[in-house]
């Protein structure tokens, strides 16, 4: 089993604030937290899109609570007590769903993005939709930033993960992001941002 590093929070505001800050690949929450409860987190979080695995943690068994749970967006529920071991083989098993899903589509908004054909649909001009081919790093760099929305990527993770690279030279890296955002300045659904000093995030637009 690999090596996981955990960030904590104490509440659900601070959470927000660390999933917006670094990136998450798992989410375990527990519903009673003070300020705001998890059922409200997970469900802001998949308002804004953020489709990051999660594991409800929680005394509340009844069958309305975990519909609840569910329909907030949570992909796996458990009641207390729980079993340790239990819990981590759940996040394992989460974490491969994501992956696998993530390895082939994914969407922020109504731009949908397809890995096997390296194109995607977005809209262009009010109601038109138009399929858009990319070149294969710029599809890559995209996919990877849209398929989690409002999360950072540092940019040596990004050249590791889409150049292989040590991210000593991030200057290719530049100037695909520079590409894209002249590419999809007008979508309606996302905009890349740069955190000053630190890497790029895709955020989604609200729409009018």
């Amino acid at each position: 089993m690999a090596t996981r590093r955990i960030r904590t929070a104490e509440d659900g505001d601070t959470a927000l604030d660390v999933l917006s800050s670094a990136p998450i690949d798992a989410i375990v929450c527990d519903v009673m937290m003070p300020r705001m409860d998890g059922f409200t987190m997970i469900g802001l979080l998949r308002q804004m899109g953020n489709m990051t695995p999660t594991l409800i943690i929680t005394a509340q068994d009844s069958m309305a609570d975990k519909k609840t749970g569910f329909q907030k967006g949570t992909d796996d529920y458990m009641v207390k007590p729980i079993n340790v071991n239990e819990m981590v083989w759940r996040v394992e098993a989460l974490l491969r769903r994501s992956r696998i899903g993530m390895q082939h589509r994914s969407r922020i908004g109504n731009t949908e993005f397809d890995a096997d054909t390296l194109s995607m649909h977005t809209e262009q001009g009010k109601g038109n939709i138009a399929e858009i081919q990319l070149p294969l790093k710029e599809f890559q760099l995209l996919f990877k930033l849209a398929s989690s929305p409002n999360r950072f990527f540092t940019r040596r993770q990004i050249m590791e993960d889409i150049w292989e690279s040590d991210g000593s030279d991030t200057h290719t890296l530049d100037v695909h992001i520079s590409r894209l955002r002249e590419r999809f300045r007008n979508n309606p659904d996302f905009e890349i941002v740069t955190i000053r000093g630190l890497g790029y995030k895709a955020v989604q637009r609200e729409r009018a």
